[in-house]
């Protein structure tokens, strides 16, 4: 295929992919996608209850996979997708849960990559956020532990620039400061400082960060 059928080719996908994307937004009252964000959240799952709100900014980005992202916010939850983020779905599918009345926020220019964010409070991640592959981030314990013991949520914030790696659990009521790197694997159960790498299980302070505000 030559370089002019290969554009022609690509602009026709393009369009399809717009008009899905105005198909969805019929069907989705809530779901509001900027016309510079990419059409391949054309192949995105989105579930909106009643009332909830997703906002995906300019310029966001994501593989033209079916499912890769999977969208899924309760009644009146809003989940805000920054200018500028990329949520990476060909290692595993960015699964993004708001529960009814929750906020979640991916600040802008972050990256998602193969994680899972669920809140039902309130979950917000800062400018430049990198979350690895199956890495998951809970604002609550899910579930009762038994008729004793309720659920327990708890907002979670994780400041800008801040680097969590592959298979981290990042637990309800959780603070990790900006500039700060968590280990793979680790399980984060307390606040974290800013500038700090930590990692284990429970994570712990294993050093000092400097400014990542222009790493890749």
């Amino acid at each position: 295929m030559n370089e002019t059928l290969t554009r022609l080719y690509l602009r026709t996908l393009q369009a399809k992919d717009r008009l899905r994307l105005r198909r969805l937004a019929r069907r989705n009252p809530g779901l509001d996608i900027d016309p510079d964000a990419s059409s391949n959240f054309a192949w995105a799952s989105f579930s909106l209850a009643e009332g909830a709100v997703l906002r995906i900014g300019a310029g966001a980005v994501t593989e033209r996979r079916r499912a890769g992202i999977r969208f899924d916010l309760g009644p009146r939850a809003e989940v805000i997708v920054g200018e500028g983020s990329w949520l990476r779905s060909d290692l595993a599918p960015v699964q993004v849960v708001a529960f009814a009345g929750a906020r979640l926020v991916v600040g802008r220019d972050g990256f998602l990559n193969g994680c899972h964010l669920s809140s039902k409070r309130s979950l917000v991640l800062g400018r430049r956020v990198f979350v690895g592959p199956g890495s998951r981030i809970f604002d609550s314990d899910q579930h009762d532990l038994d008729d004793q013991t309720p659920e327990v949520t708890n907002p979670v914030r994780v400041g800008d620039h801040c680097w969590i790696a592959s298979d981290v659990t990042v637990l309800r009521g959780v603070e990790i400061g900006e500039h700060s790197v968590i280990g793979a694997r680790s399980l984060v159960t307390r606040s974290i400082p800013s500038h700090t790498v930590a990692f284990g299980s429970p994570a712990r302070p294993h050093g000092s960060v400097g400014d990542r505000s222009e790493t890749r």
